[in-house]
Protein backbone atom coordinates (compact mmCIF):
# COMPACT_ATOMS: atom_id res chain seq x y z
CA UNK A 1 0.00 0.00 0.00
CA UNK A 2 3.27 2.31 0.48
CA UNK A 3 3.13 2.38 -3.52
CA UNK A 4 -0.42 4.10 -3.45
CA UNK A 5 -0.30 7.62 -3.19
CA UNK A 6 -3.94 8.16 -4.72
CA UNK A 7 -6.18 5.62 -4.54
CA UNK A 8 -9.66 6.94 -6.06
CA UNK A 9 -9.00 8.95 -9.06
CA UNK A 10 -12.81 10.07 -10.39
CA UNK A 11 -14.59 11.05 -13.80
CA UNK A 12 -12.43 8.60 -15.71
CA UNK A 13 -12.98 7.53 -18.76
CA UNK A 14 -12.82 3.91 -20.49
CA UNK A 15 -12.17 3.84 -24.32
CA UNK A 16 -13.67 1.24 -26.49
CA UNK A 17 -10.99 1.22 -29.30
CA UNK A 18 -13.62 -0.92 -31.49
CA UNK A 19 -17.00 0.71 -31.13
CA UNK A 20 -17.84 4.20 -31.70
CA UNK A 21 -20.32 4.43 -28.78
CA UNK A 22 -19.73 7.27 -26.13
CA UNK A 23 -16.35 6.51 -23.69
CA UNK A 24 -17.44 4.55 -20.21
CA UNK A 25 -17.65 7.67 -17.81
CA UNK A 26 -16.41 6.13 -13.79
CA UNK A 27 -14.06 6.02 -10.88
CA UNK A 28 -10.68 4.42 -10.94
CA UNK A 29 -9.43 2.55 -7.40
CA UNK A 30 -6.26 1.40 -6.76
CA UNK A 31 -6.16 -1.30 -4.15
CA UNK A 32 -2.73 -3.38 -3.27
CA UNK A 33 -3.63 -5.78 -5.53
CA UNK A 34 -5.68 -4.56 -8.36
CA UNK A 35 -6.61 -1.63 -10.42
CA UNK A 36 -10.80 -1.90 -10.29
CA UNK A 37 -12.81 0.84 -12.61
CA UNK A 38 -16.52 1.23 -12.44
CA UNK A 39 -18.45 2.84 -15.03
CA UNK A 40 -21.08 5.29 -13.57
CA UNK A 41 -22.35 5.62 -17.18
CA UNK A 42 -24.36 2.87 -17.17
CA UNK A 43 -27.91 2.07 -14.93
CA UNK A 44 -26.13 -1.97 -14.21
CA UNK A 45 -22.64 -1.70 -12.07
CA UNK A 46 -20.31 -2.50 -14.41
CA UNK A 47 -16.55 -2.99 -12.84
CA UNK A 48 -13.18 -3.80 -14.87
CA UNK A 49 -10.63 -5.65 -12.41
CA UNK A 50 -7.16 -5.60 -13.32
CA UNK A 51 -4.24 -7.64 -10.97
CA UNK A 52 -1.35 -5.82 -10.96
CA UNK A 53 0.92 -8.82 -11.80
CA UNK A 54 -1.16 -9.05 -15.06
CA UNK A 55 0.21 -5.10 -16.16
CA UNK A 56 3.17 -5.55 -18.31
CA UNK A 57 3.42 -2.46 -19.62
CA UNK A 58 2.21 1.30 -18.05
CA UNK A 59 2.12 4.12 -20.70
CA UNK A 60 1.56 7.85 -21.01
CA UNK A 61 0.10 9.28 -23.86
CA UNK A 62 0.48 13.00 -24.98
CA UNK A 63 -2.40 15.28 -23.76
CA UNK A 64 -5.46 15.44 -25.69
CA UNK A 65 -8.60 17.27 -25.61
CA UNK A 66 -9.89 14.96 -23.50
CA UNK A 67 -7.39 14.35 -20.53
CA UNK A 68 -4.49 12.64 -20.12
CA UNK A 69 -4.32 9.35 -21.60
CA UNK A 70 -3.10 6.26 -19.49
CA UNK A 71 -2.45 3.09 -21.47
CA UNK A 72 -1.97 -0.17 -20.16
CA UNK A 73 -1.05 -3.46 -21.64
CA UNK A 74 -1.60 -6.54 -19.79
CA UNK A 75 0.47 -10.11 -19.80
CA UNK A 76 -2.83 -11.79 -21.00
CA UNK A 77 -3.15 -9.80 -23.45
CA UNK A 78 -6.21 -7.12 -22.02
CA UNK A 79 -5.21 -3.91 -23.26
CA UNK A 80 -6.99 -1.00 -21.23
CA UNK A 81 -7.26 3.08 -22.64
CA UNK A 82 -7.95 5.38 -19.37
CA UNK A 83 -8.55 8.98 -20.21
CA UNK A 84 -7.66 10.99 -16.40
CA UNK A 85 -8.79 14.58 -16.22
CA UNK A 86 -5.93 16.11 -13.74
CA UNK A 87 -2.46 15.60 -15.27
CA UNK A 88 -1.30 15.07 -11.57
CA UNK A 89 -3.69 12.10 -11.08
CA UNK A 90 -2.18 10.31 -13.94
CA UNK A 91 1.33 10.77 -13.05
CA UNK A 92 0.46 9.59 -9.54
CA UNK A 93 -1.68 6.49 -11.03
CA UNK A 94 1.47 5.58 -13.48
CA UNK A 95 3.73 5.65 -10.73
CA UNK A 96 2.19 3.36 -8.73
CA UNK A 97 1.31 1.00 -11.04
CA UNK A 98 4.79 0.79 -12.31
CA UNK A 99 5.88 0.29 -9.10
CA UNK A 100 3.45 -2.67 -7.98
CA UNK A 101 3.18 -4.91 -11.64
CA UNK A 102 6.83 -4.90 -10.75
CA UNK A 103 8.01 -5.80 -7.28
CA UNK A 104 11.33 -6.25 -6.46
CA UNK A 105 10.99 -9.46 -4.29
CA UNK A 106 9.45 -12.54 -4.39
CA UNK A 107 7.32 -11.71 -1.01
CA UNK A 108 5.49 -8.95 -2.52
CA UNK A 109 3.92 -11.20 -5.30
CA UNK A 110 0.46 -11.92 -5.08
CA UNK A 111 0.76 -15.41 -3.53
CA UNK A 112 2.25 -14.36 -0.46
CA UNK A 113 -0.93 -12.37 0.69
CA UNK A 114 -4.10 -14.25 -1.27
CA UNK A 115 -6.15 -16.10 1.33
CA UNK A 116 -9.05 -17.87 0.17
CA UNK A 117 -10.02 -18.88 3.73
CA UNK A 118 -9.13 -22.71 3.82
CA UNK A 119 -7.95 -24.95 6.32
CA UNK A 120 -4.05 -25.35 6.50
CA UNK A 121 -4.98 -29.26 5.89
CA UNK A 122 -7.04 -28.40 2.50
CA UNK A 123 -3.90 -26.46 1.73
CA UNK A 124 -1.50 -29.36 2.10
CA UNK A 125 -3.64 -31.56 0.94
CA UNK A 126 -4.04 -29.47 -2.89
CA UNK A 127 -0.17 -29.57 -3.00
CA UNK A 128 -0.34 -33.13 -2.56
CA UNK A 129 -2.91 -33.38 -5.41
CA UNK A 130 0.06 -34.20 -8.58
CA UNK A 131 2.26 -36.69 -7.81
CA UNK A 132 4.89 -37.40 -10.27
CA UNK A 133 5.34 -40.74 -8.69
CA UNK A 134 1.87 -41.85 -9.71
CA UNK A 135 2.61 -40.89 -13.52
CA UNK A 136 6.12 -42.93 -13.88
CA UNK A 137 4.35 -45.74 -11.84
CA UNK A 138 1.46 -45.58 -14.84
CA UNK A 139 4.24 -45.59 -17.35
CA UNK A 140 5.54 -48.67 -16.04
CA UNK A 141 8.66 -46.84 -14.17
CA UNK A 142 10.85 -48.49 -11.94
CA UNK A 143 11.51 -51.36 -14.86
CA UNK A 144 14.12 -53.10 -15.84
CA UNK A 145 15.64 -50.07 -17.52
CA UNK A 146 14.49 -47.26 -15.80
CA UNK A 147 14.27 -45.91 -11.90
CA UNK A 148 13.09 -43.13 -10.04
CA UNK A 149 16.14 -42.20 -8.18
CA UNK A 150 17.08 -39.51 -5.22
CA UNK A 151 20.70 -38.88 -6.47
CA UNK A 152 19.81 -34.71 -6.50
CA UNK A 153 18.26 -35.11 -3.18
CA UNK A 154 20.37 -32.25 -1.70
CA UNK A 155 20.88 -30.60 -5.03
CA UNK A 156 24.34 -31.93 -5.68
CA UNK A 157 24.03 -33.28 -9.06
CA UNK A 158 21.64 -30.14 -10.50
CA UNK A 159 20.09 -27.06 -8.86
CA UNK A 160 17.78 -26.57 -11.59
CA UNK A 161 16.10 -30.05 -11.41
CA UNK A 162 13.67 -31.66 -8.80
CA UNK A 163 14.78 -33.91 -6.28
CA UNK A 164 14.15 -37.14 -7.97
CA UNK A 165 14.77 -37.90 -11.47
CA UNK A 166 14.39 -41.15 -13.62
CA UNK A 167 17.60 -41.99 -14.83
CA UNK A 168 18.68 -45.27 -16.55
CA UNK A 169 19.28 -48.39 -13.95
CA UNK A 170 22.58 -49.62 -15.33
CA UNK A 171 23.85 -45.77 -14.37
CA UNK A 172 25.30 -45.46 -10.65
CA UNK A 173 25.04 -43.03 -8.26
CA UNK A 174 29.01 -41.83 -9.37
CA UNK A 175 27.97 -42.09 -13.23
CA UNK A 176 25.19 -39.74 -12.61
CA UNK A 177 27.42 -37.28 -10.93
CA UNK A 178 30.16 -37.58 -12.83
CA UNK A 179 28.28 -37.43 -16.02
CA UNK A 180 26.56 -33.88 -14.70
CA UNK A 181 29.77 -32.77 -14.88
CA UNK A 182 30.18 -32.70 -18.56
CA UNK A 183 26.60 -30.76 -18.78
CA UNK A 184 25.70 -27.30 -18.64
CA UNK A 185 24.38 -26.52 -15.28
CA UNK A 186 24.65 -30.34 -13.99
CA UNK A 187 21.38 -30.82 -16.40
CA UNK A 188 21.95 -34.37 -17.79
CA UNK A 189 19.80 -36.22 -19.70
CA UNK A 190 16.50 -37.81 -18.27
CA UNK A 191 13.18 -39.76 -18.33
CA UNK A 192 10.26 -37.43 -19.92
CA UNK A 193 7.86 -40.08 -21.26
CA UNK A 194 8.21 -44.04 -21.53
CA UNK A 195 5.95 -45.07 -24.11
CA UNK A 196 4.16 -47.80 -22.79
CA UNK A 197 3.38 -49.96 -25.98
CA UNK A 198 5.83 -51.76 -26.88
CA UNK A 199 7.39 -50.80 -22.87
CA UNK A 200 10.80 -51.29 -24.54
CA UNK A 201 12.87 -48.46 -24.70
CA UNK A 202 11.16 -46.20 -27.04
CA UNK A 203 10.86 -42.91 -24.84
CA UNK A 204 11.53 -39.06 -25.31
CA UNK A 205 14.59 -38.06 -22.97
CA UNK A 206 15.07 -34.54 -22.26
CA UNK A 207 18.50 -33.02 -21.89
CA UNK A 208 20.56 -30.00 -21.49
CA UNK A 209 23.77 -28.82 -22.51
CA UNK A 210 25.79 -26.23 -24.72
CA UNK A 211 26.05 -27.09 -28.48
CA UNK A 212 25.59 -30.66 -29.49
CA UNK A 213 26.12 -34.09 -29.36
CA UNK A 214 29.13 -35.37 -30.78
CA UNK A 215 28.48 -38.44 -33.24
CA UNK A 216 31.60 -40.11 -33.24
CA UNK A 217 30.67 -41.17 -29.41
CA UNK A 218 27.54 -43.26 -30.26
CA UNK A 219 26.63 -45.94 -32.60
CA UNK A 220 23.39 -46.21 -34.95
CA UNK A 221 22.39 -42.25 -34.56
CA UNK A 222 20.72 -39.68 -36.36
CA UNK A 223 20.20 -35.93 -36.40
CA UNK A 224 17.49 -34.22 -36.65
CA UNK A 225 17.74 -30.24 -36.32
CA UNK A 226 14.48 -28.39 -35.76
CA UNK A 227 14.27 -24.98 -36.38
CA UNK A 228 12.91 -23.41 -33.13
CA UNK A 229 13.63 -19.76 -32.51
CA UNK A 230 15.80 -18.74 -29.32
CA UNK A 231 13.52 -16.48 -26.90
CA UNK A 232 14.34 -13.18 -28.69
CA UNK A 233 13.05 -14.13 -31.63
CA UNK A 234 9.65 -15.34 -29.86
CA UNK A 235 9.48 -11.99 -27.83
CA UNK A 236 9.52 -9.85 -30.95
CA UNK A 237 7.45 -12.08 -32.81
CA UNK A 238 4.66 -11.93 -30.03
CA UNK A 239 4.82 -7.66 -30.15
CA UNK A 240 4.44 -7.81 -34.23
CA UNK A 241 1.48 -10.04 -33.63
CA UNK A 242 -0.18 -7.63 -31.05
CA UNK A 243 0.47 -4.98 -32.90
CA UNK A 244 -1.78 -6.40 -35.41
CA UNK A 245 -4.08 -6.95 -33.33
CA UNK A 246 -4.74 -3.59 -31.96
CA UNK A 247 -4.97 -1.66 -35.06
CA UNK A 248 -8.14 -0.30 -34.78
CA UNK A 249 -9.82 -0.49 -38.49
CA UNK A 250 -7.51 -2.53 -40.42
CA UNK A 251 -8.57 -3.88 -43.61
CA UNK A 252 -8.42 -7.70 -44.31
CA UNK A 253 -4.99 -7.20 -46.36
CA UNK A 254 -3.53 -5.04 -43.72
CA UNK A 255 -4.45 -7.50 -41.42
CA UNK A 256 -3.03 -10.98 -43.04
CA UNK A 257 -0.11 -9.54 -44.12
CA UNK A 258 0.71 -8.18 -40.55
CA UNK A 259 0.17 -11.58 -39.61
CA UNK A 260 2.36 -13.19 -41.75
CA UNK A 261 4.84 -10.42 -41.16
CA UNK A 262 4.84 -11.05 -37.11
CA UNK A 263 5.87 -15.10 -38.33
CA UNK A 264 3.85 -16.21 -34.70
CA UNK A 265 2.13 -19.06 -36.82
CA UNK A 266 5.45 -20.02 -38.31
CA UNK A 267 6.55 -20.53 -34.97
CA UNK A 268 3.68 -22.30 -33.74
CA UNK A 269 4.41 -24.31 -36.72
CA UNK A 270 7.54 -25.21 -35.76
CA UNK A 271 7.22 -26.23 -32.48
CA UNK A 272 4.23 -28.11 -33.69
CA UNK A 273 6.38 -29.94 -36.16
CA UNK A 274 8.71 -30.72 -33.45
CA UNK A 275 6.59 -32.47 -31.30
CA UNK A 276 5.30 -34.63 -34.24
CA UNK A 277 8.45 -35.21 -35.42
CA UNK A 278 9.20 -36.99 -31.94
CA UNK A 279 6.04 -38.75 -31.17
CA UNK A 280 6.28 -40.40 -34.67
CA UNK A 281 9.91 -41.56 -33.64
CA UNK A 282 8.91 -42.92 -30.60
CA UNK A 283 5.73 -44.85 -31.63
CA UNK A 284 6.57 -45.78 -35.79
CA UNK A 285 10.38 -46.15 -35.56
CA UNK A 286 10.64 -47.29 -32.23
CA UNK A 287 13.07 -45.00 -30.93
CA UNK A 288 14.79 -44.13 -28.47
CA UNK A 289 14.69 -39.72 -28.50
CA UNK A 290 17.34 -37.49 -27.32
CA UNK A 291 15.73 -34.00 -26.92
CA UNK A 292 18.25 -31.31 -26.99
CA UNK A 293 18.81 -27.63 -26.76
CA UNK A 294 21.06 -25.01 -25.28
CA UNK A 295 19.96 -25.31 -21.33
CA UNK A 296 16.62 -27.84 -21.67
CA UNK A 297 14.29 -25.56 -19.41
CA UNK A 298 12.54 -23.47 -23.07
CA UNK A 299 12.00 -25.55 -26.22
CA UNK A 300 13.01 -28.97 -24.80
CA UNK A 301 9.66 -28.30 -22.17
CA UNK A 302 7.89 -27.41 -25.64
CA UNK A 303 8.64 -30.40 -27.68
CA UNK A 304 8.78 -33.26 -25.29
CA UNK A 305 5.58 -31.77 -23.61
CA UNK A 306 3.48 -31.50 -26.58
CA UNK A 307 4.85 -34.62 -27.92
CA UNK A 308 3.42 -36.34 -24.85
CA UNK A 309 0.10 -34.80 -25.33
CA UNK A 310 0.20 -36.46 -28.52
CA UNK A 311 1.59 -40.41 -27.85
CA UNK A 312 -0.88 -40.26 -24.65
CA UNK A 313 -4.51 -39.80 -24.23
CA UNK A 314 -3.84 -39.26 -20.19
CA UNK A 315 -2.50 -36.03 -20.91
CA UNK A 316 -5.78 -35.06 -22.91
CA UNK A 317 -7.87 -35.15 -19.29
CA UNK A 318 -7.91 -32.10 -17.03
CA UNK A 319 -5.77 -34.58 -14.31
CA UNK A 320 -3.36 -35.43 -16.55
CA UNK A 321 -2.53 -32.12 -18.43
CA UNK A 322 -1.94 -30.98 -15.00
CA UNK A 323 0.61 -33.39 -14.41
CA UNK A 324 2.41 -32.55 -17.44
CA UNK A 325 3.03 -29.22 -16.85
CA UNK A 326 3.55 -30.05 -13.55
CA UNK A 327 6.52 -32.72 -14.84
CA UNK A 328 7.84 -31.12 -17.54
CA UNK A 329 7.69 -27.26 -16.88
CA UNK A 330 7.38 -26.86 -13.26
CA UNK A 331 9.65 -29.77 -11.95
CA UNK A 332 12.12 -29.46 -14.95
CA UNK A 333 13.12 -25.85 -14.29
CA UNK A 334 11.07 -23.26 -16.85
CA UNK A 335 12.08 -19.86 -15.53
CA UNK A 336 8.54 -18.76 -15.33
CA UNK A 337 9.77 -15.95 -12.90
CA UNK A 338 12.08 -14.64 -15.72
CA UNK A 339 10.19 -15.67 -18.55
CA UNK A 340 6.54 -14.22 -17.18
CA UNK A 341 8.73 -11.24 -15.60
CA UNK A 342 7.11 -11.86 -11.99
CA UNK A 343 10.19 -9.10 -10.70
CA UNK A 344 11.56 -6.34 -11.47
CA UNK A 345 14.22 -8.05 -13.58
CA UNK A 346 15.86 -8.37 -16.84
CA UNK A 347 13.33 -7.33 -20.11
CA UNK A 348 15.28 -9.45 -22.41
CA UNK A 349 14.61 -12.91 -19.87
CA UNK A 350 11.14 -12.28 -20.97
CA UNK A 351 9.64 -14.59 -23.40
CA UNK A 352 6.61 -16.20 -24.34
CA UNK A 353 7.69 -19.90 -24.51
CA UNK A 354 4.85 -21.13 -22.22
CA UNK A 355 2.28 -19.28 -24.10
CA UNK A 356 3.45 -21.18 -27.21
CA UNK A 357 3.24 -24.60 -25.94
CA UNK A 358 -0.68 -23.67 -24.36
CA UNK A 359 -1.27 -22.42 -28.48
CA UNK A 360 0.04 -25.71 -29.86
CA UNK A 361 -2.29 -27.44 -27.52
CA UNK A 362 -5.15 -25.24 -28.62
CA UNK A 363 -4.35 -25.59 -32.56
CA UNK A 364 -4.60 -29.64 -31.53
CA UNK A 365 -7.85 -28.79 -30.30
CA UNK A 366 -9.17 -27.14 -33.38
CA UNK A 367 -8.43 -30.38 -35.27
CA UNK A 368 -9.67 -33.02 -32.63
CA UNK A 369 -12.10 -31.38 -31.17
CA UNK A 370 -13.51 -34.58 -29.34
CA UNK A 371 -10.22 -35.40 -27.94
CA UNK A 372 -9.68 -33.20 -25.33
CA UNK A 373 -11.42 -33.43 -21.83
CA UNK A 374 -11.18 -29.40 -21.59
CA UNK A 375 -12.16 -26.85 -23.25
CA UNK A 376 -10.50 -23.70 -24.21
CA UNK A 377 -11.24 -22.05 -21.21
CA UNK A 378 -8.85 -24.32 -19.74
CA UNK A 379 -6.31 -23.71 -21.36
CA UNK A 380 -7.00 -19.64 -20.95
CA UNK A 381 -6.99 -20.08 -16.66
CA UNK A 382 -4.12 -21.64 -17.14
CA UNK A 383 -2.37 -19.16 -19.25
CA UNK A 384 -4.20 -16.03 -16.84
CA UNK A 385 -2.72 -17.56 -13.75
CA UNK A 386 0.84 -18.34 -14.65
CA UNK A 387 0.91 -14.39 -14.99
CA UNK A 388 -1.40 -13.55 -12.47
CA UNK A 389 1.02 -14.95 -8.88
CA UNK A 390 -2.21 -15.44 -7.35
CA UNK A 391 -0.92 -19.12 -7.00
CA UNK A 392 2.16 -20.73 -5.62
CA UNK A 393 2.81 -23.15 -8.59
CA UNK A 394 4.81 -20.87 -11.24
CA UNK A 395 6.60 -18.73 -9.16
CA UNK A 396 10.37 -19.18 -9.10
CA UNK A 397 12.66 -20.70 -11.69
CA UNK A 398 12.93 -24.31 -10.30
CA UNK A 399 11.77 -26.94 -7.65
CA UNK A 400 15.10 -25.70 -4.87
CA UNK A 401 13.99 -21.73 -5.10
CA UNK A 402 10.37 -22.95 -4.45
CA UNK A 403 12.21 -24.48 -1.27
CA UNK A 404 13.78 -21.93 -0.22
CA UNK A 405 10.61 -19.32 -1.01
CA UNK A 406 8.23 -21.68 1.05
CA UNK A 407 6.39 -22.05 -1.82
CA UNK A 408 4.44 -24.65 -0.05
CA UNK A 409 3.87 -23.18 3.37
CA UNK A 410 2.85 -19.97 2.60
CA UNK A 411 1.21 -20.15 -1.04
CA UNK A 412 -1.78 -22.35 -2.40
CA UNK A 413 -1.88 -24.29 -5.48
CA UNK A 414 -3.90 -23.70 -8.31
CA UNK A 415 -4.91 -27.35 -9.52
CA UNK A 416 -7.64 -27.90 -6.93
CA UNK A 417 -8.86 -24.48 -7.88
CA UNK A 418 -9.15 -25.30 -11.18
CA UNK A 419 -10.27 -28.71 -10.64
CA UNK A 420 -13.66 -27.00 -8.56
CA UNK A 421 -14.12 -25.48 -12.13
CA UNK A 422 -14.40 -28.80 -13.49
CA UNK A 423 -17.62 -28.39 -14.59
CA UNK A 424 -17.80 -25.01 -16.27
CA UNK A 425 -14.33 -25.81 -18.09
CA UNK A 426 -15.14 -29.27 -19.59
CA UNK A 427 -15.66 -30.04 -23.19
CA UNK A 428 -19.03 -30.91 -23.94
CA UNK A 429 -17.91 -33.13 -27.30
CA UNK A 430 -15.14 -35.43 -24.88
CA UNK A 431 -15.43 -38.69 -26.48
CA UNK A 432 -13.42 -39.98 -23.69
CA UNK A 433 -10.38 -41.66 -22.72
CA UNK A 434 -9.82 -44.37 -25.19
CA UNK A 435 -11.62 -42.94 -28.00
CA UNK A 436 -8.42 -41.58 -29.38
CA UNK A 437 -5.02 -43.35 -28.92
CA UNK A 438 -1.85 -41.38 -30.47
CA UNK A 439 -3.35 -37.62 -32.72
CA UNK A 440 -1.31 -37.33 -36.10
CA UNK A 441 -2.00 -33.65 -36.27
CA UNK A 442 -1.89 -31.95 -39.85
CA UNK A 443 0.58 -29.47 -39.68
CA UNK A 444 0.70 -27.94 -43.40
CA UNK A 445 -0.13 -24.27 -43.24
CA UNK A 446 -3.44 -23.81 -43.62
CA UNK A 447 -4.11 -25.78 -40.66
CA UNK A 448 -3.01 -22.99 -37.99
CA UNK A 449 -5.68 -20.71 -37.55
CA UNK A 450 -5.31 -17.05 -35.52
CA UNK A 451 -6.45 -17.93 -32.04
CA UNK A 452 -8.58 -14.66 -31.65
CA UNK A 453 -9.57 -15.96 -28.22
CA UNK A 454 -6.29 -15.59 -26.65
CA UNK A 455 -5.29 -12.70 -28.57
CA UNK A 456 -8.37 -10.16 -29.02
CA UNK A 457 -10.00 -11.37 -25.94
CA UNK A 458 -11.12 -8.89 -23.67
CA UNK A 459 -11.92 -6.47 -26.88
CA UNK A 460 -15.71 -6.91 -26.38
CA UNK A 461 -16.64 -4.26 -28.92
CA UNK A 462 -15.71 -6.94 -31.82
CA UNK A 463 -18.46 -8.76 -33.65
CA UNK A 464 -19.43 -11.50 -31.37
CA UNK A 465 -16.88 -14.87 -31.29
CA UNK A 466 -18.87 -17.34 -29.14
CA UNK A 467 -17.71 -20.71 -29.99
CA UNK A 468 -19.93 -24.09 -30.95
CA UNK A 469 -18.27 -25.78 -27.44
CA UNK A 470 -19.44 -23.07 -25.40
CA UNK A 471 -22.80 -22.90 -26.59
CA UNK A 472 -23.79 -26.59 -26.34
CA UNK A 473 -21.88 -26.34 -23.20
CA UNK A 474 -24.01 -23.65 -21.53
CA UNK A 475 -27.13 -25.56 -23.18
CA UNK A 476 -26.64 -28.89 -21.60
CA UNK A 477 -26.01 -26.76 -18.14
CA UNK A 478 -29.10 -25.59 -18.10
CA UNK A 479 -30.79 -28.76 -19.65
CA UNK A 480 -29.22 -30.42 -15.83
CA UNK A 481 -30.83 -27.39 -14.15
CA UNK A 482 -34.27 -27.52 -15.45
CA UNK A 483 -33.91 -31.55 -15.19
CA UNK A 484 -33.11 -30.90 -11.75
CA UNK A 485 -36.30 -28.81 -11.16
CA UNK A 486 -38.27 -31.13 -12.71
CA UNK A 487 -37.32 -34.00 -9.93
CA UNK A 488 -37.65 -31.66 -6.98
CA UNK A 489 -41.39 -31.15 -8.43
CA UNK A 490 -42.22 -34.26 -9.14
CA UNK A 491 -41.02 -35.22 -5.46
CA UNK A 492 -43.29 -32.82 -4.09
CA UNK A 493 -46.55 -33.99 -6.18
CA UNK A 494 -47.71 -37.03 -3.61
CA UNK A 495 -47.49 -34.09 -0.98
CA UNK A 496 -50.09 -32.38 -2.13
CA UNK A 497 -53.15 -30.98 -0.25
CA UNK A 498 -56.29 -32.23 -1.99
CA UNK A 499 -57.48 -35.51 -3.49
CA UNK A 500 -55.87 -35.97 -7.19
CA UNK A 501 -58.45 -35.91 -9.80
CA UNK A 502 -59.39 -39.28 -11.32
CA UNK A 503 -57.78 -40.42 -14.98
CA UNK A 504 -61.35 -39.76 -16.75
CA UNK A 505 -61.53 -36.05 -14.95
CA UNK A 506 -57.87 -35.10 -15.55
CA UNK A 507 -58.29 -33.70 -19.02
CA UNK A 508 -57.52 -29.83 -18.85
CA UNK A 509 -57.23 -27.40 -21.69
CA UNK A 510 -54.66 -24.81 -21.54
CA UNK A 511 -54.73 -23.14 -25.36
CA UNK A 512 -54.68 -25.43 -27.56
CA UNK A 513 -52.88 -28.19 -26.04
CA UNK A 514 -54.11 -30.82 -23.69
CA UNK A 515 -52.78 -32.97 -20.71
CA UNK A 516 -53.12 -36.08 -18.43
CA UNK A 517 -50.76 -34.49 -16.04
CA UNK A 518 -52.71 -34.07 -12.73
CA UNK A 519 -52.88 -30.51 -11.74
CA UNK A 520 -52.68 -28.61 -8.58
CA UNK A 521 -55.78 -27.21 -6.74
CA UNK A 522 -54.58 -24.31 -6.28
CA UNK A 523 -50.86 -23.26 -8.23
CA UNK A 524 -50.59 -20.81 -4.34
CA UNK A 525 -49.19 -24.04 -2.55
CA UNK A 526 -45.82 -23.30 -2.72
CA UNK A 527 -44.06 -20.98 -1.66
CA UNK A 528 -42.70 -17.86 -4.30
CA UNK A 529 -43.57 -18.08 -7.61
CA UNK A 530 -45.65 -20.98 -8.84
CA UNK A 531 -43.69 -23.86 -11.07
CA UNK A 532 -45.00 -25.90 -13.63
CA UNK A 533 -46.24 -29.01 -13.54
CA UNK A 534 -44.51 -31.88 -15.26
CA UNK A 535 -45.49 -35.35 -16.14
CA UNK A 536 -43.00 -38.19 -17.54
CA UNK A 537 -44.41 -37.53 -20.77
CA UNK A 538 -44.17 -33.80 -20.82
CA UNK A 539 -40.60 -33.18 -22.36
CA UNK A 540 -41.81 -35.58 -25.48
CA UNK A 541 -44.51 -33.27 -26.53
CA UNK A 542 -46.09 -29.94 -25.83
CA UNK A 543 -46.09 -28.52 -22.28
CA UNK A 544 -49.04 -27.66 -20.60
CA UNK A 545 -49.14 -25.22 -17.90
CA UNK A 546 -51.63 -25.07 -14.86
CA UNK A 547 -53.24 -21.70 -14.56
CA UNK A 548 -51.11 -18.92 -12.67
CA UNK A 549 -47.87 -20.01 -14.30
CA UNK A 550 -46.51 -17.02 -16.41
CA UNK A 551 -44.78 -17.00 -19.96
CA UNK A 552 -41.46 -17.24 -19.00
CA UNK A 553 -41.62 -20.90 -17.27
CA UNK A 554 -43.47 -21.84 -20.62
CA UNK A 555 -40.75 -20.95 -22.46
CA UNK A 556 -38.72 -22.65 -20.11
CA UNK A 557 -40.12 -25.82 -20.14
CA UNK A 558 -40.28 -25.22 -23.84
CA UNK A 559 -36.44 -24.92 -24.33
CA UNK A 560 -36.04 -27.95 -21.47
CA UNK A 561 -37.54 -30.20 -24.39
CA UNK A 562 -35.57 -28.75 -26.98
CA UNK A 563 -32.17 -29.81 -24.68
CA UNK A 564 -33.65 -32.95 -24.89
CA UNK A 565 -33.42 -33.83 -28.49
CA UNK A 566 -30.27 -31.80 -28.45
CA UNK A 567 -28.64 -34.16 -25.91
CA UNK A 568 -29.63 -36.88 -27.80
CA UNK A 569 -26.81 -36.02 -30.50
CA UNK A 570 -23.96 -37.82 -29.54
CA UNK A 571 -21.02 -35.11 -30.82
CA UNK A 572 -20.84 -31.92 -33.38
CA UNK A 573 -19.09 -33.22 -36.51
CA UNK A 574 -15.65 -31.81 -37.04
CA UNK A 575 -16.46 -29.49 -39.85
CA UNK A 576 -19.46 -27.88 -37.73
CA UNK A 577 -16.66 -26.93 -34.45
CA UNK A 578 -13.98 -25.81 -36.76
CA UNK A 579 -16.16 -23.08 -38.32
CA UNK A 580 -17.01 -21.68 -34.65
CA UNK A 581 -15.22 -18.77 -33.32
CA UNK A 582 -14.23 -18.64 -29.47
CA UNK A 583 -15.96 -16.44 -27.07
CA UNK A 584 -14.90 -13.62 -25.80
CA UNK A 585 -14.58 -13.29 -21.77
Amino acid sequence: MEHITTPKVENVKLLDRYTNRKAANGTLYLTATHLIYVDASTDVRKETWILHHHIATVEKLPLTTAGYPLLIHCKNFHVAHFVIGQERDCHEVYTSLLKLSQPAKPEELYAFSYNPKVSKESREIGWKLIDLKVDYQRMGIPNDYWELTDVNKDYEVCNTYPSEIVVPRAASKAVVIGSSRFRSRGRIPVLSYLYKENNLNAMANRAAGKGYENEDNYDNIRFKFIGIENIHVMRSSLQKLLEVCEMKSPSMSDFLTGLENSGWLRHIKAVMDAGVFLAKAVKDEKASVLVHCSDGWDRTAQVCSLASVLLDPFYRTFKGFMVLIEKEWIAMGHKFSHRCGHLDGDPKEVSPVFTQFIECVWQLMQQFPCSFEFSERFLLEIHDHVYSCQFGNFLGNCHKEREDLKIFEKTHSLWPFLLQKKQELRNPLYKGFTAYKELQPNTLPFSFQFWCGMYNRFDKGMHPKQCVLDYLLNCMSQKMKLEDNASELENKLPFLDGPLPSESSSLSKVGHTTSRTPMLNTPQGYEGEPPPVLSNGALMGDVDVPSGVDQKHKENLSHHRDLQDLSDTPHVLDSEVKGGKPEHY
